[in-house]
């Protein structure tokens, strides 16, 4: 994986100097198509089973989100919906209106995350 560097100041000490860090460099972007073509190589399935799986997986995930379930996904990982809530008083005032900014929370696998760990990196040029 790529990186570059770049200079950043200290949000909570802005008095601070500024320091460099190295960053992430994204190399663009892997479609549901190019997904399915890669799988389909090798697989006995068609790139066009294989999309057919994916969207239909995406078609339902969000629907076990909402109904509060953790979705584990094999050597992946587990997805989840998170959110916050504005704080009040009583218990009693406590109500569905005070829920905001809902997220998706994605929790690697050991595996997975052992696998990253093994990355290698280069500075971008």
């Amino acid at each position: 994986m790529k990186y570059k560097k770049i200079q950043k100041l200290n949000p909570q000490d802005l008095t601070a100097l500024a320091k460099y860090y190295a960053s992430p460099v994204n190399s663009g972007k892997v479609t549901l198509d190019d997904l399915a073509n890669r799988i389909a190589r090798s697989s006995s399935l068609t790139r066009g089973d294989i999309l057919n799986v994916l969207s239909n997986f995406l078609d339902e995930l969000p629907e076990y989100l909402k109904d509060g379930k953790s979705v584990q996904l094999g050597d992946f990982g587990t997805v989840r919906l998170s959110f916050s809530s504005q704080g009040v008083d009583t218990e009693e005032e406590v109500n569905a209106s005070l829920i905001k900014g809902v997220r998706v929370i994605f929790t690697p696998n050991v595996k997975l995350k052992d696998e990253l760990n093994r990355t290698s990196f280069e500075e971008a040029k």
